[in-house]
C-alpha cells in the first residue's frame, strides 16, 4: 500500500461534503453525505484513525444510504393527475414527488364561472390561484392593462407577504382553477421551511414570465402618433 496517500481521499471526502452542503433537495444532501463517507472510508479501514472511525463511517453511509432509500421509493410511489403533473412541472419542478403532493393537497380545484373576482386591487391576495384553464383579466382604476392565460399563476407576488394587489384580476371566461388560501400557504411554508426557496424560484420563473409577454405586448402596440 505504498501507493495509498490518506490525504487525496481525506481531501476527496471534504470535497464531497462541500458539494453536499449546496444541495437543496435533502435526498441530494443525504446522498452526497453518503459518498463523502464511503471516501473516507478506505483511510479507517486500512488503519489511519482507528476502529472507531471506521465504524463512524459506516454508521454514516448505512443511514444517509437508507434514509436517501426511503425518501426515493416514497417519491415513486407518488401518483399526479394530468392537471396536477401540469402545475407541478411548469411551477413546483424544484420540489420532490412528495412535497409536492403534500403542496398541492393544502389547495382545492374547482370549476368557475366567468366574471368571478379572483384578487381585488389594493387588497392582499385571498390565496395563490393557478388558472389550468381558461382566461382571466388584469385591471388597474378599471382599466385593462392585460390577460393571463393557461398555466398561469395568479397572486405569487403578494401572496406570502399579505401585500396589497396592483391590479383586479377577474376571470373572462369559465375557468378551471387549483387554489391554497394564503394562511394555508404560509402555514404550510413555515411548517416545511426547507421548500421556501424552491417555491420561491417558480414563483419568480412565473413574475419573469409575466414581464416577457408584457414586454412584448407593449413592443406590438402602435406607436404614438
Amino acid at each position: 500500500m505504498a501507493n495509498f496517500n490518506p490525504v487525496v481521499f481525506g481531501y476527496g471526502a471534504l470535497l464531497l461534503l462541500l458539494a453536499a452542503s449546496f444541495a437543496v433537495r435533502l435526498d441530494h444532501f443525504r446522498l452526497g453525505l453518503a459518498i463523502a463517507a464511503l471516501v473516507a472510508l478506505p483511510v479507517t479501514l486500512l488503519g489511519w484513525g482507528g476502529a472507531g472511525y471506521a465504524i463512524l463511517m459506516i454508521a454514516i453511509l448505512v443511514v444517509n444510504l437508507g434514509m436517501a432509500a426511503r425518501t426515493w421509493f416514497g417519491d415513486a410511489s407518488v401518483r399526479f393527475s394530468a392537471e396536477e403533473q401540469s402545475l407541478r412541472r411548469q411551477h413546483f419542478e424544484g420540489l420532490n414527488p412528495a412535497t409536492a403532493r403534500r403542496l398541492i393537497d393544502q389547495g382545492h380545484w374547482i370549476s368557475a364561472r366567468r366574471g368571478e373576482i379572483l384578487i381585488r386591487e389594493n387588497q392582499a391576495a385571498p390565496s395563490l390561484f393557478y388558472l389550468a384553464e381558461g382566461e382571466a383579466l388584469i385591471q388597474r382604476d378599471g382599466i385593462e392593462v392585460g390577460t393571463v392565460s393557461d398555466g398561469t399563476l395568479i397572486g405569487e407576488a403578494t401572496v406570502l407577504d399579505g401585500g396589497h394587489a396592483t391590479g383586479t384580476v377577474s376571470l373572462a371566461t369559465n375557468s378551471r382553477l387549483w387554489f391554497v388560501p394564503a394562511a394555508a400557504l404560509r402555514a404550510f411554508l413555515a411548517a416545511n421551511p426547507d421548500i421556501a426557496g424552491a417555491l420561491h424560484e417558480g414563483f419568480a420563473r412565473a413574475l419573469r414570465g409575466k414581464l416577457a409577454t408584457a414586454n412584448a405586448r407593449i413592443a406590438d402596440m402602435p406607436p404614438l402618433a
